[in-house]
């Protein structure tokens, strides 16, 4: 009776930390389609660039800066206070560590990027946001371990709207690449005052040999992973940036940050709640079976016709926003990361399904694979074929995802087409029907833009509830029911 109540409290805080990083993400998603259409208007490609090559920079600190002990205490059944000081106390080590270095790297970095005197300033914004963020680990964790999403959310839309709105007005103030500067100083300090207000936490310091050993191996093999991730992508940013230069970058950004939007908001969601509660049940084979039809299925029901509608509609997008037309050079880039994202939608959960089963080894596998192909093919590719070598690698790599299916098959027994193929049926139906009637009508204004996204939307609902009897209100009942 105990443990059912405990499940049933699980799938409530599940749906409840969902639903909430849901809303965050709609949220933050509109708020940045607002700053993103101010930003992409008033500054040029070349600082779009140089923004994203500095965040690159950080994010290769970031993972070397706990070497996965946040997630060991995520994943790890019961934690103790010596478990939670050895984590901070070891971060805190490496954090302080890494700043030291980076700010000692400042003249070769910017020297190597020939950065000028703005992108050394935002460097070390970024350098200060890496260690308060390091600050908010612990107290993040307590909330992840209880399934409290929502408190995580409420910082994170406290952070988004400051930094969106911050950027944009120094952004109309003509300050240019300084705008990031200031947002991100404005962002980290206000998200650390918020964070503790809703999970406080009193840092304390100490190293358990004990514990840190038993950390470290669930810890190393995960980070390993996660610096393979970044040095299959962060990485190949900050080559590009060299190899192809800023304005091109500013493109490649462009395109892979419209691409993946759909995924950023409901993929990163559902795979963030998912790691901590089949952590919990993993024991039970059965319900993680259960979990990964579902889940496969919700997000094909989403994703699917959402990416589809992207690649329909973002041409019209760009020539109808004013001052947009610049980033028409970036619709074919646009368009392959697109094909990449859909397919990659059917590999990361089941990485995280590995991870949450304590199967980092097998997760280690996929991340060394895919690495080296990511290097080897964007390296040849960006010489072949300049900006569009590496949305062809993505192509390639999201195609591997049956491997990851095949393995993941001989752990747990889910059945795949049968989860995914209504709702990809239903998307492509949608698709033709919208782009015959974009062919035949004149789409030159937003209310005729707006027009065919609410058909698209209608057409994709109705060919689920005529094609195979499904009505996703009646869905949505049951899933909360």
């Amino acid at each position: 009776m105990e443990e059912k109540q405990n499940i049933n409290q699980l799938k409530k805080n599940g749906l409840f930390s969902t639903l909430s990083l849901f809303f965050q993400s709609g949220y933050s998603a509109a708020l940045g389609l607002i700053a993103n259409l101010i930003l992409t208007i008033l500054l040029s490609p070349k600082i779009f660039g140089i923004y994203i090559t500095m965040l690159s920079i950080i994010s290769l600190f970031n993972y070397f800066s706990d070497v996965g002990l946040a997630a060991s205490l995520i994943q790890k059944k019961e934690v103790d206070d010596k478990d939670v000081s050895t984590v901070f106390t070891v971060q805190q080590i490496l954090i302080v560590g890494l700043i030291i270095i980076g700010y000692f790297a400042t003249p070769m970095i910017m020297k190597f990027y020939q950065l000028p005197k703005e992108g050394n300033y935002l460097y070390w914004a970024l350098l200060l946001s890496f260690f308060l963020s390091s600050l908010k680990t612990i107290p993040s964790v307590f909330l992840e371990r209880r399934i409290q999403f929502q408190k995580i959310v409420l910082v994170q839309i406290i952070e988004n709207t400051v930094f969106y709105i911050a950027v944009s007005i120094f952004a109309l103030l003509h300050q240019n690449l300084q705008s990031f500067t200031y947002a991100v100083i404005l962002r980290s300090i206000v998200g650390l005052i918020i964070i503790y207000s809703l999970s406080f936490w009193k840092p304390a310091i100490g190293i358990s040999v004990k514990h840190l050993k038993s950390l470290l191996s669930f810890g190393l093999p995960f980070q390993a992973s996660s610096f393979l991730a970044l040095f299959k992508d962060d990485l190949i940013i900050l080559y590009l940036g060299k190899a192809i230069g800023f304005e091109s970058l500013g493109y490649i950004g462009w395109a892979k940050k419209w691409a993946e939007a759909p995924i950023r908001i409901i993929m990163d969601n559902i795979s963030r709640v998912l790691f901590p509660i089949i952590a919990r049940i993993q024991h039970d084979k059965n319900k993680v079976s259960k979990l990964v039809d579902r889940i496969l299925n919700y997000q094909t029901t989403i994703l699917a016709p959402a990416i589809l509608g992207l690649v329909l509609v973002m041409r019209a997008m760009v020539n109808i926003i004013p001052k947009y037309n610049k980033w028409e050079a970036a619709l074919p880039v646009f368009y392959l990361f697109c094909i990449s994202s859909i397919l990659s939608t059917y590999s990361t959960p089941f990485i995280n399904l590995f991870n949450a089963l304590g199967k980092v080894k097998l997760s280690l596998f996929f991340m060394v694979m895919w690495t080296i192909m990511a290097w080897i093919f964007t390296s040849v590719f960006t010489r072949l074929f300049g900006i569009y070598g590496f949305p062809i690698t993505q192509v390639i790599l999201s195609t591997t995802f049956f491997l990851v299916i095949w393995q993941a098959k001989k752990i747990i027994d889910f059945n795949f087409w049968q989860s995914v193929y209504k709702p990809i049926v239903s998307a492509l139906f949608m698709g033709l029907i919208v782009f015959l009637m974009m062919i035949i009508l004149s789409v030159n204004s937003i209310f005729s833009l707006i027009l065919i996204i609410i058909t698209a939307v209608t057409i994709y609902l109705l060919s689920l509830r005529i094609f195979f009897k499904i009505n996703l209100i009646t869905e949505i009942k049951i899933l909360f029911s």
